[in-house]
């Protein structure tokens, strides 16, 4: 069994070497036998050479991580090397999806350890994560594209906060607001990472169940005498759903931060990512 041990640094970075849960996972993945290299990688670029090894060999890859950020950088590599192009997208892709099976990821948590690790039920210590990637099963999960270029695993939260906004948002053939009423957040989820905002739960999303799960909380006014405001949450689950604000507004999308002044369309792509536990 083939393992590369990938990290991420950043650039022009000083070099402090292995970290300690790098150095015994590396320990225990020679011990189940395991033919180890690692690899570091400062630009997305330098991502493709593993993600197209493990893509023609079936060599296993660890991530080792700081952060969900950092996960999702990998799977867009994944995507962006190993989608086919629209004019060449085969009938060899599994149905409903532009892009085939991702290689699975083994995540190794560091630092504050990514949410994702959480999410899927994924394990945390070196040996746990050793042996999953040399001896574990595959979990596929849902994966989310959009037509900006990238990709999404946990979800994106726009707005939230006591910064209403407005916006159309759009899921399938339904239109849950119009653009003429406050925004106070909306949720397009995948898995549950930033599927609540301001201590409400907007949805509960599967992340392997095939669709996008979309929310939005309206501030509307109830009482015919004594007005008061009330939170509506309009919720639906489809395949595609579009957001188009009429100003800008912030979003947080896999540990990303981000500034949305232009409509932007997500899809998902049905068990697309693959993780060893």
């Amino acid at each position: 069994m083939n393992v590369v041990v990938l990290s991420l640094v950043e650039a022009n970075c000083a070099d402090t070497g292995p970290r300690t849960q790098v150095l015994h996972l590396i320990d225990e993945l020679k011990r189940l036998g395991a033919d180890v290299r690692t690899a570091e990688a400062s630009t997305p670029q330098e991502i493709d050479p593993v993600v197209e090894d493990a893509a023609s060999s079936g060599t296993r890859i660890v991530l080792a991580a700081d952060t969900d950020e950092q996960v999702n950088a990998v799977a867009a590599r994944m995507v962006r090397r190993l989608a086919p192009a629209p004019s060449e997208r085969g009938e060899d892709l599994p149905a409903g999806r532009t892009v085939p099976d991702l290689p699975p990821l083994a995540l190794l948590p560091l630092g504050s350890a990514p949410g994702l690790v959480e999410r899927f039920d994924l394990p945390s210590k070196p040996a746990e994560v050793a042996r999953a990637a040399v001896e574990g099963a595959v979990l596929r999960t849902d994966l989310m594209r959009h037509d900006g270029g990238g990709v999404c695993l946990d979800g994106v939260r726009l707005g939230g906060g006591d910064r209403p906004w407005r916006g159309v948002v759009n899921l399938d053939d339904a239109v849950l607001t119009d653009g003429s009423e406050q925004i106070l957040a909306c949720v397009v989820a995948n898995a549950d990472g930033y599927a609540a905002a301001d201590d409400m739960v907007l949805a509960e999303p599967d992340p392997a169940d095939g669709r996008i799960d979309v929310a939005v909380a309206i501030p509307v006014l109830v009482g015919r005498w004594r007005k008061r405001v009330r939170i509506e949450v309009r919720r639906a689950r489809g395949r595609a759903v579009a957001v188009h604000p009429n100003d800008g507004v912030t979003f947080i999308s896999d540990g990303l931060v981000g500034e949305l002044g232009r409509k932007r369309t997500w899809w998902v792509e049905p068990g697309a990512a693959a993780w060893m536990r």
